[in-house]
C-alpha cells in the first residue's frame, strides 16, 4: 500500500497574507485541494493523511468532504514543529500501515503533482528504502560568502533542489519520528535531511514539472496563472494532448 502524507501545517507569515498560504482558494478551491484531488486520482495511492493547522482542521474537512477516493483519508492537527507535524501525521495512519508500505512526504507549499516521478518513487523506496523528487540543476552553482561575494563554484551535476514528495518505507521513517523527544523533534529538519542522517539511502527521481514553491506573494501569482493549464489540468486536455498528431 502507499500511503500520501500532505504536510500543510505551517503559516505562510512570508507571503504576507493573513491565511496560511495552503488554504488560499483558486476557483473556490484551496491551493491543498488540487493536491489532495490530483493523488486521490491515482490507482497507485491507497490512503491520505492531511496534516492541518491547528485552526484550520474543521475547514480543511469540510473541503475535502467532495473528494473522490475510496481509500483511507484522516485529517490531523499539526504540531508546534514541522518534525512532530509529520509525527501527527504518521501516526494518524499508523493502524492501517504496514512495515513496508511507502509513505509519500508531499508538501502543500509544492503546488503540483508529477504523477510519473511518483510512481517513480515508489519503484525506487521498494529498492533502496528512500527516494525524492529533485530538480536538477542547469546554471552555474556557487557558494556565497556570508559578505554577499562568490567564493567557490561547484559542479552543477552534483546539486538537485528538493521538490515533492519524499518517500520511504513506513517501518523505516514511523521508527525515527515515534522514538524522537520533543527537544529532538524541534531539531529535525526535512524528513529527507533526516533520513540521510540514519543512514537510510535517498535516490534522486528527476522531476517532470516545474518545481514551484509557494513562499512569496509572486509565487502564488504564478500558481494562479497556471494552475489549470499546466499543473492541473483536466483529464481532456491531458488526453487530448497524448493524441498521436493527424499527418
Amino acid at each position: 500500500m502507499n500511503i500520501l502524507l500532505l504536510m500543510m501545517g505551517g503559516s505562510g507569515t512570508r507571503l504576507g497574507s493573513d491565511i496560511p498560504k495552503q488554504y488560499l482558494e483558486v476557483d473556490q478551491k484551496p491551493v491543498f485541494y488540487y493536491i489532495a484531488q490530483e493523488y486521490a486520482r491515482m490507482n497507485e495511492i491507497s490512503a491520505i493523511s492531511i496534516v492541518s493547522h491547528p485552526l484550520w482542521v474543521e475547514y480543511t474537512e469540510q473541503a475535502i468532504s467532495d473528494l473522490c477516493f475510496s481509500g483511507t483519508i484522516r485529517v490531523v492537527s499539526g504540531g508546534d514543529t514541522r518534525s512532530a507535524s509529520v509525527r501527527n501525521g504518521l501516526a494518524a495512519i499508523q493502524d492501517v500501515a504496514s512495515e513496508q508500505d511507502v509513505v509519500l512526504i508531499h508538501d502543500a507549499t509544492h503546488p503540483y503533482v508529477d504523477r510519473d516521478g511518483v510512481r517513480k518513487i515508489i519503484e525506487a523506496v521498494k529498492l533502496y528504502g528512500g527516494a525524492t523528487l529533485g530538480e536538477y540543476q542547469y546554471d552555474t552553482c556557487y557558494r556565497m560568502g556570508e559578505d554577499g561575494f562568490l567564493e567557490k563554484v561547484f559542479p552543477r551535476q552534483l546539486f538537485v533542489a528538493g521538490a515533492s514528495p519524499e518517500a520511504f518505507r513506513f517501518r523505516d521513517i514511523s521508527d525515527i519520528y515515534f522514538r524522537a523527544n520533543d527537544e529532538e523533534l524541534a531539531r529535525m529538519t526535512s524528513a529527507g535531511a533526516i533520513a540521510l542522517s540514519y543512514h537510510i539511502p535517498m535516490k534522486v527521481i528527476p522531476i517532470n514539472v516545474l518545481n514551484l514553491k509557494i513562499t512569496y506573494a509572486e509565487d502564488m501569482k504564478l500558481f494562479k496563472l497556471l494552475a489549470h493549464d499546466y499543473f492541473f489540468k483536466s483529464d481532456d486536455v491531458k488526453e487530448n494532448e497524448n493524441e498521436e498528431p493527424i499527418a
